[in-house]
């Protein structure tokens, strides 16, 4: 199973990155815009988001052809939030090199990561002219929804940073993710993809569920790697901890602390980014280990995933047998093992 969702992974990706060097701009100005426009979707990431999109709409149906301008569109978006997330974070790293902003500065990165956003609407209204207004608007519509789910979800998160809150719950957590990452990794993908393949007839709403479960212990294990990087992980070790994220194994340890590991850690995170030293990650890292919080976040991704897989007969079990669908189906443990 882990070789069919690698295999598929790789062609997939493969045809989203074709079809998205399709719509890369020329001319002038390329070395201030359009170079480093086209940078990160060049790099070699996951493609798990185009490859849902694909795969559910030919699960559905539909053919590679006919879902690929929409993977295209939501690995742009994709794209786009990465390079905003990276300067709003302070990362160095992006998929094993230098971010976008540590190559070109602020400024560049900023119009660049802009660009990707207004590129990303043209796969669509190609759609559009081939799926007809109806088809074409509705995934329009789509997009945009993810858009501001994800841009909530980054608010949130950032607010929770800005304001120094440590004191949350699982459900703070879950309800972040779910805006920030379920959306646009694993629902979007899937509704999209499930539109083309039935061309509008299935309800979209189960969708919402299997992402949400999906997407949210894609996240977690996501926060459990930065801890222990494999070398195809791409971005640097702890840096989580270094930008404040407020991780579910952050929130666990914070629970489960004294009161003066409470106070040391709010004073730790009031301070800036760059004023954060290696004895500051120590401490955190210590905590969420005395905590059991390594242990306590494994499980609670587990759990997750088993009930992305309950979701996923509800969805899929009536649909052929077929290479997407059982591609979809081992998502839930490559998760944990890419």
């Amino acid at each position: 199973m882990s070789t069919l969702v690698a295999d598929t992974l790789e062609e997939y990706g493969s045809t989203t990155r074709e079809a998205m060097a399709g719509y890369f701009p020329s001319g002038y100005p390329a070395r201030h815009l359009y170079e480093p426009l086209a940078d990160y979707p060049q790099r070699a990431g996951k493609m798990m988001r185009p490859s849902i999109c694909i795969a559910t709409a030919r699960a559905f149906g539909a053919s590679k052809a006919d879902a690929v301008r929409s993977a295209a569109a939501i690995e742009l978006l994709h794209n786009a939030m990465l390079v905003h997330d990276d300067i709003q974070d302070g990362s160095e790293m992006r998929r094993g090199q230098p971010t976008l902003h540590m190559l070109h500065g602020v400024p560049l990165a900023i119009n660049a990561g802009d660009a990707l956003f207004l590129l990303s609407l043209r796969p669509l209204l190609d759609n559009v002219g081939i799926f007809g207004s109806l088809l074409g608007l509705r995934i329009l519509r789509e997009m945009e929804q993810v858009a501001w789910h994800s841009l909530e979800g980054q608010a949130i998160e950032l607010g929770w940073i800005r304001e120094n809150t440590l004191d949350l719950e699982d459900t703070d957590y879950l309800n972040m993710v779910l805006r920030k990452t379920c959306w646009l990794s694993t629902i979007h993908p899937s509704r999209v993809g499930a539109l083309i393949g039935s061309r509008g007839a299935v309800d979209l709403d189960p969708f919402i569920r299997f992402g949400f479960y999906l997407g949210a212990a894609f996240q977690i294990q996501d926060d459990l790697q930065n801890l222990a990087p494999t070398p195809r992980y791409g971005k640097e070790m702890n840096g989580d901890v270094l930008e404040g994220k407020r991780s579910l194994l952050l929130i666990h340890a914070y629970r489960h602390a004294s009161s003066a590991e409470r106070a040391r850690l709010s004073r730790l995170f009031r301070r800036p980014r760059e004023k954060r030293s290696r004895e500051d990650v120590a401490f955190v890292l210590s905590l969420i280990a005395e905590h059991g919080s390594i242990d306590y976040a494994r499980q609670f991704a587990h759990a997750l995933a088993g009930a992305a897989l309950h979701q996923f007969a509800s969805i899929y079990g009536d649909l052929s047998p077929s290479r997407d669908k059982e591609f979809i189906h081992g998502l839930a443990n490559w998760i944990f093992n890419r």
